[in-house]
């Protein structure tokens, strides 16, 4: 008689705790303990939860910075039979307020550094919560929030021999909220099985790279994504499976991240590239080797000036392609490219190819198919196991971005006939000028590589003859001379346009210097922000 083995989170554990038990799991200088005592910790989590009144069905919210206690969370709430809110700490706390109703919290981890926040807003959730203390540091906490604990009092307190039940492989398993820029965030859930298939398409997609690229068991793993965004693109529980020493951050901080990498030898990240921007541009980050460090941007597109500035200083940089609403993975630059090829560059920021088990199709408005020549422009739509269902508690939103029994992405792209995916824009964020789309990324990256510029971003503007004119927004870089600058992202986009490279209608109408660029809460730009900061100046 065989047995049957569901898909469940729980089952990611097996291969570490029987391989490699002995392996280090780090958060920063708070907390350090092998994999075998991850386990002991997780039962502890599971029998304190359970005393708490979580059980199947029961979601519990999760705000603190990336910890050993996060990683606890994303195994323990999930193997009860619970749901995980990954709660983004970085919204305003209206936003926070409206997750937390509309998930139906009914247990909330909070750190001390989040008292505050949750502190403003209690009085007005609308059902009753229990509330669990997270604290670096032991001592009393400043708060009038009834607590039932501190975390790691609970724990102590807790049946370390605590069994999990046996759970369907289509269990919900986790929730957290998109962060777009119009609207309220809307709920992302994801099942046990999807959950596990996504982790083993991700080892497919980043695993077998020979040489220094990918992912591989010899790799030490630090996120700088946030572990409530998308659970970190879910690498948390792909270095779980495969047993690497993992080390968490806590909070952000450029030279913070710095030293961890050089303490504990940290080989692999991942990151957005304002973070990575951030991260270069450090005080210490000269004097910090970095010839060991491998990085997958996504979130964004990967600038060709940045991942030059990044691979200067020996970190083998890959650009990477999803969104919340796909777990996250869809595509993956090509990691055996060589810097050296002609096209080396460009392979490696490009959008890349589907990962394993992904189906990839632009489409024009009518869901037509269009040709894979690298030339026909249209919406990018996607299928694979792992894509969320839809939007929690919305069935017109979930109605939508099924459209046609293909997921919308919102972004425009091509598609060549290696199967490389190229995005141009999003749909939303293309410029219209002289009756020619323009790519705002195309022009974005035809000035990253200019000396002294920090950061840039372009955006249409509404412009009475043409439609639209782009325009630029740039952050220089301390001590460049702006003048200079400018001319040199002008001379830059003249020389494309006159290679035939971009049309001639992308020369911008302004360039407008600011001293950063509006960001969404996880870091990605906010070009509906740009347009409306610029229209007011």
């Amino acid at each position: 008689m065989t047995h049957a083995s569901p898909l469940t989170i729980g089952q990611l554990l097996r291969t570490p705790l029987a391989n490699t038990p002995g392996q280090e799991i780090i958060h920063a200088d708070v907390m350090r303990y092998s994999y075998a005592g991850l386990w002991q910790r997780i039962r502890r989590l599971g029998a304190a939860l359970t005393d708490l009144g979580v059980g199947a069905g029961s979601v519990v919210a999760v705000l603190d910075w990336d910890s050993h206690r996060y990683l606890e969370c994303f195994f323990a709430v999930p193997m009860l039979g619970a749901v995980l809110h990954t709660v983004n700490v970085r919204l305003a706390p209206e936003q926070v307020l409206y997750t937390i109703n509309h998930a139906a919290d009914e247990v909330i981890l909070v750190h001390e550094d989040f008292l505050p926040l949750i502190g403003a807003i209690a009085a007005r959730i609308i059902r009753p919560v229990r509330f669990v203390l997270l604290q670096d540091r032991p001592g009393p906490a400043a708060t009038a929030l009834p607590l039932a604990g501190e975390y790691e009092g609970l724990l102590a307190a807790s049946d370390g021999a605590f069994r999990f039940p046996e759970l369907d492989e289509n269990t919900r398993a986790t929730l957290f909220y998109t962060t777009g820029t119009t609207g309220d965030p809307k709920g992302v859930t994801f099942t046990h099985r999807q959950i596990v298939l996504h982790t083993l398409a991700v080892i497919a997609a980043v695993g077998p790279v020979p040489g220094m690229g990918g992912l591989h068991r010899a790799d030490v793993y630090m996120p700088i994504t946030p572990l409530f965004h998308v659970h970190a693109w879910g690498f948390p529980y792909v270095a779980t499976l495969l047993g690497l020493k993992q080390v968490y951050p806590g909070r952000y901080d450029p030279e913070r991240l710095l030293a961890l990498i050089a303490a504990h030898g940290v080989t692999f990240s991942h990151c957005v590239p304002t973070i990575l921007n951030m991260l270069l541009g450090a005080r210490t980050a000269e004097a910090t080797d970095l010839s060991r460090w491998k990085v997958i941007i996504g979130g964004a597109a990967l600038p060709a000036g940045l991942a030059e500035r990044a691979l200067a200083r020996g970190i083998d940089i890959h650009a990477a392609y999803g969104m919340s609403e796909t777990c996250p993975l869809l595509t993956a630059a090509d990691m055996t490219a060589s810097i050296a090829a002609p096209d080396g560059l460009a392979l490696r920021c490009a959008t890349g190819k589907a990962a394993p088990l992904v189906e990839l199709e632009i489409v024009g408005a009518d869901m037509a198919p269009l040709p894979h020549d690298g030339i026909a422009t249209g919406e990018v739509v996607a299928r694979a196991p792992w894509l969320t269902a839809g939007y929690l508690n919305d069935p017109s939103g979930s109605d939508s971005l099924w459209a046609g029994g293909w997921l919308h992405t919102g972004d425009v792209g091509a598609i060549d006939p290696a199967g490389t995916l190229v995005l141009s824009d999003r749909l939303k964020d293309v410029i219209k000028s002289g009756g020619e789309w323009i790519s705002s990324l195309h022009l974005e990256t035809v000035v990253s590589r200019c000396d002294g510029l920090a950061e840039t971003a372009a955006i249409g503007l509404p412009d009475a003859e043409w439609g639209e004119r782009p325009c630029l927004l740039a952050v220089l870089r301390p001590g460049a001379d702006r003048a200079a600058v400018e001319a040199a992202m002008r001379a830059a986009i003249d020389a494309a346009i006159g290679a035939g490279t971009l049309s001639k209608w992308a020369r911008p109408g302004r360039i407008e210097w600011c001293d950063s660029l509006p960001k969404t809460s996880v870091g990605k730009l906010d070009k509906r922000a740009m347009r409306a900061m610029v229209a007011k100046s």
